[in-house]
């Protein structure tokens, strides 16, 4: 283990002095040491070797449909989440070896005492953007005061500690933090694209645009043909290709992204060769739909690559803004109808486990009654809780039976609708005193899992709920979901291996009334906040756990959403013509992908037996 370039007393000459333990060194870690000294060569997951050239390219990034935007940092237009991998450099970077460290790309040293009030990072002067203007510490001010001002939600939340930024030389940037502002908040500063000010100049950052971004990174827009597809590559004066940090990356000239909205379209376009990586999403489609000639002649590989990060939060969340679904019962009255022990067998082929935890299969998990440091933050809170949360497990969902229509689960949801007011009439609909429909909206933009709602929305109709389940566009469905225009909406959270700042974006009082924003149930609660700010100030990992727990346990108990499923790996089906390294990157797949390499020989086959034309 290595631990940090060198550590200092420093003392400021106030009307009393003020003394302060200062590390200044190449990389952070939120809790405990580094794993790579700051002479280290490459990440062990990387192959310095590795040949370079060919070009990557699979299906879109997280299942999004479609694009309309190259701005990806505002809530106006549906952003390519691709730009942000590709074109922009950070002040550091994560490795995805170990949970929650970071090394100097744009930084070449990173500055803070023990106390966290500030962080100061000095930057390379070598630090170039595409159109060789430097880098400089006035552009990571221009991005943290664009970002609070204008920026998504997501990042006005997870910038709120930042009291203060400011560049001190054209090279040396500050962030002055609020007390008690945690770690975490560091690791979040410094993995934020760093954009260009003066690129700003002439176009409007609050405003959506297909202008092709200036960024620092490896890779440039090369061509955005919205909405099907957009390609980037390589910068040939990429300034920092030498980094011990790149060594071994960015191998490819160019990545390329094709985008469905109908996924079945989409698997049929990889069948035939018109693009080479696919990660499935679809159970179905993995065990019955790699059926077709390239696969069956073993051009095609199916691959299952583990993932040591936490499953995604994916479930089908509840918006609370709606006076029906405040109540408590109505939304475990979902929950009941829902069957997921069904769906698994006949839908999934039984390959997932349930998800109950907003932190599922991790240490972060809540399970059991509280007790020690768990049951110590809970404590302050006992009367703003139910008791139950002290007393009993936390929540986990009715599990299912192994038919289509459980009638004990739809018999207990009909008790909570009946104890909720909302009574079925002589025409079996279910209204209140007021003589109000129970009406509820679930729009989404993709048919993939139409399979697995439409048997959740029939239940539903037979308890007398009025559901009007709609694939809609994804235009719509964006302007949609950031109007909180739903009653129900299916979604996926990404969950960091180490949970901090985040957080508020998600399940914060602040981001519940923020337009576009990510908390979709819109839950709001004092004693949530209090606990997310346990997380982010947790000085220590095992505090960081126990807080965790605790917010997983508040949460559950709310009954905020009906948790799906998960996996705890990646299907990845490849055309054979790709090769990586024998250590993988366990945190993080999708960049993890960015150390592979393309493999000329095997393509050349391909094609020479007709199986792919020459394109790529």
């Amino acid at each position: 283990m290595h631990l940090d370039i060198r550590a200092s007393l420093i003392c400021v000459t106030l009307a009393t002095p003020v003394c302060a333990d200062v590390t200044v060194s190449h990389g952070f870690s939120t809790f405990g040491d580094l794993k790579y000294g700051p002479d280290f060569p490459h990440f062990d997951y990387a192959n310095p070797d590795a040949p370079q050239g060919g070009t990557m390219s699979q299906r879109q990034l997280y299942g999004t449909p479609t694009f309309n935007s190259l701005n990806a940092f505002i809530i106006k237009g549906d952003s390519a989440p691709e730009v942000t991998h590709h074109i922009y450099d950070s002040l550091m970077v994560r490795a995805y070896d170990e949970p929650d460290a970071l090394y100097g790309l744009i930084a070449e040293t990173i500055t803070y005492p023990d106390d966290l009030s500030y962080v100061t990072f000095d930057m390379r002067p070598e630090a170039r953007f595409h159109d060789g203007e430097p880098v400089t510490a006035a552009d990571v001010v221009f991005t943290i005061n664009a970002l609070k001002t204008d920026g998504h939600p997501y990042y006005r939340n997870l910038l709120s500690d930042v009291q203060n930024i400011t560049a001190e030389t054209d090279h040396r940037v500050r962030f002055d933090l609020a007390p008690e502002a945690g770690s975490g908040v560091l690791g979040a500063i410094a993995e934020l694209p760093v954009l260009p000010a003066h690129f700003y100049d002439d176009v409007p950052f609050d405003e959506s645009w297909m202008t092709i971004p200036v960024g620092s990174g490896p890779y440039v827009v090369d061509t955005a043909d919205a909405p099907r597809t957009i390609t980037f590559c390589k910068d040939p004066d990429y300034w920092a290709s030498d980094l011990p940090v790149n060594a071994g990356k960015n191998n490819f000239d160019c990545f390329n992204y094709e985008y469905f909205v109908d996924d079945t379209v989409g698997l049929e376009a990889f069948a035939a060769g018109e693009y080479l990586m696919r990660v499935e999403y679809r159970s179905a489609s993995w065990a019955t739909g790699y059926d077709f000639p390239a696969a069956q002649n073993g051009w095609v590989k199916q691959m299952m690559l583990p993932d040591g990060r936490p499953p995604s939060a994916q479930g089908i969340w509840f918006n609370m803004r709606q006076p029906a679904l405040q109540d408590i019962r109505v939304r475990e009255a979902l929950e009941y109808a829902f069957n997921f022990e069904w769906t698994n067998e006949t839908l999934f082929y039984g390959t997932y486990n349930r998800t109950d935890s907003f932190f599922e299969n991790t240490e972060m998990e809540a399970s059991g009654i509280p007790e020690g440091a768990e049951l110590a933050l809970l404590e302050p809170f006992r009367d703003d809780l139910p008791a139950d949360v002290f007393t009993e497990p936390p929540h986990s969902p009715y599990a299912g039976a192994a038919s289509p229509r459980d009638r004990a689960a739809l018999r207990a949801a009909s008790r909570l609708l009946d104890d909720a007011g909302w009574i079925a009439g002589d025409d079996g609909m279910r209204r209140n005193a007021a003589g109000e429909l129970l009406s509820l909206s679930f729009p989404d933009d993709s048919r993939s899992l139409e399979r697995v709602i439409v048997p959740f929305t029939e239940n539903l109709k037979s308890l007398g709920i009025d559901i009007n389940f709609e694939i809609i566009d994804p235009s719509s469905w964006s302007e949609r979901r950031q109007t909180y225009d739903f009653d129900l909406s299916l979604t996926a959270w990404g969950v960091e291996v180490t949970p901090g700042a985040e957080l508020r974006a998600f399940y914060g009082s602040a981001s519940a009334a923020a337009e576009g924003g990510n908390n979709l149930s819109g839950v709001a609660d004092p004693v949530v906040d209090a606990l997310i700010e346990k997380v982010v100030a947790a000085p220590t990992r095992d505090d960081l756990v126990a807080a965790a727990r605790a917010l997983d346990r508040v949460l559950r108990s709310k009954h905020l959403w009906i948790g799906n499923w998960h996996l705890g790996a990646h299907r990845v089906a490849v055309w054979d013509v790709f090769d990586m390294p024998e250590q993988r990157a366990i945190y993080d797949f999708n960049r993890g992908v960015e150390f592979w390499w393309f493999d000329r020989d095997k393509y050349d086959a391909l094609v020479a037996a007709g199986a792919l034309t020459d394109r790529f």
